[in-house]
């Protein structure tokens, strides 16, 4: 069973205990019809969105193969579009996609409750989402690991993080012993991981019995255009995606919340670079039960220069439509009355 509670104008969750046949939702549009082999029940909560109890009657496809084309696909190009982007990353980016009330909203579920817990930030990059932990646990007690070297000088260079330990490495062969984090937390980072359950599966890992994973990515859109340029782009996953993710790793309690910038008035037909969190518990010591073959991408094999610089100059146009869509979304904000649907 699948459950949805909503929390302000943009924050939905969704809860489940058992491996989904379907979590009813065929798309990420909270406005988008309702599909006709889904059971509503009465709303829960007053909200202009008029969101509803949802009881999945159908089965959903299976996830999209992992070798979708993407322009930024590779670490390698992931590497080097950071190479540059750091440089006006906590600047230019999060104020459009993660802001300071999204990241802490985020981060709730993580139940971070005790400043002794150790804590792994994957994909922590400059430290943006570290602060947010820092704030509920020591600084000691976090690892921020990147594969992006130019990233974690920016996180190295906040005060706040001074005693955080920064490591280079790979979300989908981490370097720490099974069983070893309280928490694990990847904000921002999926949408790069050539296997995104092979990630996942990482995270099970490292974590403590009982330990909780919280993992906060986009979300697909629907609006022909910036579904083109997300699917062309980097991976922007389903809602129902990352439930059955998590679930194939092994993790319990899987709880799905809907995040978003307040201009956006709840609306997610344009995908959301920061647009869920996505929490379940490690209900048992050891690896992941889920055996996977061997990775999607080699970063050791030799790339053609054309072929990179086809594909990295593409990625930045696909990147800057990302970048106007939030701006776009502000000025519907101011124009039309609030109250009203944007």
């Amino acid at each position: 069973m699948a459950s949805v509670m909503l929390s302000g104008t943009q924050n939905l969750t969704l809860f489940t205990n058992r491996t989904p046949k379907g979590l009813g939702f065929t798309s990420s549009n909270l406005h988008s019809k309702t599909h006709p082999n889904l059971r509503f029940i009465a709303p829960i909560t007053r909200t202009t969105l008029n969101c509803r109890t949802i009881v999945p009657k159908c089965s959903i496809s299976s996830s999209r193969p992992t070798s979708q084309p993407r322009f930024i696909q590779h670490k390698k190009e992931a590497f080097w579009f950071y190479r540059f982007l750091s440089i006006v990353y906590d600047h230019i980016i999060n104020p459009g996609h993660w802001t300071e009330d999204m990241r802490d909203d985020a981060l709730e579920p993580a139940d971070l409750n005790d400043r002794n817990m150790l804590v792994v930030d994957v994909g922590g990059g400059t430290g943006f989402t570290t602060l947010g932990i820092v704030k509920h646990v020591d600084a000691k007690n976090v690892t921020i690991l990147d594969q992006s070297p130019h990233q974690l000088a920016k996180a190295k260079q906040k005060e706040p993080l001074k005693d955080c330990k920064i490591v280079e490495g790979d979300a989908e062969d981490l370097p720490f012993r099974t069983d070893y984090a309280d928490r694990y937390v990847s904000a921002g980072s999926i949408e790069y991981w050539p296997d995104p359950q092979r990630g996942i599966k990482e995270a099970y890992r490292v974590l403590k019995l009982g330990g909780k994973a919280c993992l906060i990515g986009p979300v697909h859109p629907t609006f022909w255009l910036s579904r083109f340029f997300a699917d062309v782009w980097m991976l922007f996953p389903k809602e129902e995606e990352y439930i059955e993710w998590f679930e194939k790793a092994g993790f319990k309690n899987v709880e799905l919340k809907r995040i978003g910038p307040k201009w956006y008035r709840g609306v997610r037909r344009h995908g959301l670079i920061m647009g869920c969190s996505v929490t379940g518990v490690k209900p048992a010591s050891g690896d992941s039960p889920l055996q996977l073959g061997p990775k999607e991408e080699d970063v050791e094999k030799p790339v053609k220069p054309l072929v990179f610089l086809t594909r990295f100059a593409l990625g930045v146009l696909a990147a800057a439509w990302f970048v106007l869509v939030p701006i776009y979304m502000w000025l519907k904000d101011q124009v039309v009355p609030k109250g009203q649907p944007i």
